[in-house]
């Protein structure tokens, strides 16, 4: 059976999150779409011009002919569908597929002979073959690589980027067959703009997009690590990073808590692969350990350097400055901060949470975490820590910092926010 002509395609985009909602309303300027997602609240922010992710402006929603629903019957009659739900890890940190194969049982039913299915979700190498085909084959009662196709389209979506959007980046497409493959390079090329890489197969690309965010993680794993050598040896980590940036092929990264959907998940589907295939993985899962335990060790250090929080001249009250995975993103998947907070917590610290951007409920409802409304009347901490290096915290001056603390007070500057501010003499300073 032979694939349509691109040019015919109408477009079910399974998941309207960071990744599909970009992606609907990209390809609804050249393309039929109908964008899914089982968040009845979601679709009605969207059908009233509001993306609260922020990454999709309301004029752009407002202006695209995208058809939002809740209601799977809504994807009947497409003939392409891209599949972009979550895929975490559980509790074991195992790859957690349940919310891609149930998006499989969703667009079965609607499958045709001569369809496409793509998956943009991220997965170890053989998940859209093995998993997906199988699972998409039962609900529709169609066999797979007959009567319809896959293909795999990596998202490299970077939440808050406004230079790397979809239609801006490489975009690398990868078909069961040489046909499919064609196909998917015309077809993304509408909202790619022509930048789009053939990879050789599903498994290839599969693995390069895990294997991207793994790097990542990697090479942050390294920069926590020197920063907690040279904070023993008294050492500033950033005037180190500084100097030694001033080599040409010096790899720029900086110390921090890793979180999100991807950097802190996609090693462990790596690892996953790997221990399915037989090898033991050491330098990926030994970055995700290092990374993993960095909330600890930022909260052990604020611990020393603030003495016993209860006893004679014990200090305990510390603010946290941004709850968000990422600066200027409202995402709050797989904060760290979250870990930060409970670490603190369990030393005995009472610990005041504030952020600029995150959503006051969906921290309530998934952290159990109150976020102070406004900052106007904090103060009298013994701590304040730059957690997230949001634009309104890095427009602070010297008073917006001392005003929240008490005389002699401590500054930890996790993300080197303040770092070039000149505080007064008693304020003491600490910095990853």
């Amino acid at each position: 059976m032979t694939l349509f002509n691109p040019e015919h395609a109408r477009i079910a985009v399974i998941g309207l999150g960071y990744v599909g909602l970009p992606l609907a309303v990209g390809f609804a300027r050249h393309f039929p779409v109908v964008g899914f997602d089982l968040d009845p609240q979601r679709i009605d922010e969207l059908q009233g011009g509001h993306d609260r992710t922020g990454e999709t402006p309301s004029d752009a929603l407002e202006a695209s002919n995208a058809l939002f629903t809740a209601e799977s019957g809504e994807i009947d009659g497409c003939n392409v569908f891209i599949i972009t739900v979550p895929t975490p890890v559980d509790g074991n940190d195992l790859p957690d597929l349940s919310a891609l194969e149930a998006a499989c049982r969703i667009v079965g039913p609607a499958l045709a002979k001569g369809d496409l299915v793509v998956v943009e979700s991220t997965v170890y190498p053989g998940v859209t073959e093995t998993v997906c085909g199988p699972a998409l084959s039962a609900a529709s009662e169609l066999l797979c690589g007959e009567d319809f196709f896959l293909g795999y389209s990596p998202e490299r979506i970077n939440p808050g980027d406004r230079q790397h959007t979809v239609e801006k980046i490489v975009k690398v497409v990868a078909g069961q067959s040489a046909a499919v493959t064609a196909f998917l390079v015309e077809f993304y090329g509408k909202v790619a703009r022509g930048q789009v890489f053939a990879a050789s197969d599903i498994r290839t690309a599969e693995a390069a997009k895990v294997i991207e965010n793994a790097q990542r993680d990697i090479n942050i794993a390294f920069i926590n690590e020197v920063s907690m050598i040279f904070d023993s040896l008294g050492l500033d980590t950033e005037d180190v990073l500084a100097t030694a940036r001033t080599k040409w092929n010096f790899i720029d990264f900086r110390p921090g808590l890793v979180g999100g959907h991807c950097i802190g998940v996609d090693p462990f589907y790596l690892a996953h692969a790997a221990r399915e295939s037989g090898h033991e993985p050491e330098i990926v899962l030994a970055g995700r350990r290092i990374n993993d335990r960095m909330a600890s060790y930022v909260a052990e250090r604020i611990a020393q350097l603030l003495g016993p929080p209860d006893g004679a001249g014990g200090t305990g009250r510390v603010l946290v400055l941004g709850l968000t995975f990422k600066e200027n993103v409202p995402d709050l998947r797989n904060t760290k901060v979250v870990d930060l907070i409970k670490a603190l917590a369990a030393k005995g610290f009472e610990v005041a949470v504030h952020d600029a951007i995150a959503d006051e409920d969906q921290a309530r409802r998934d952290y159990g975490i109150e976020l102070l409304k406004e900052l106007a009347q904090a103060k009298d901490y013994d701590c304040i820590i730059g957690a997230v290096a949001h634009d309104e915290y890095q427009r602070f001056g010297r008073e917006d910092v001392v005003g929240l603390l008490k005389p002699g007070g401590l500054v930890a500057d996790v993300k080197g926010i303040w770092k070039r501010l000149d505080l007064p003499g008693e304020i003491r300073r600490w910095q990853l």
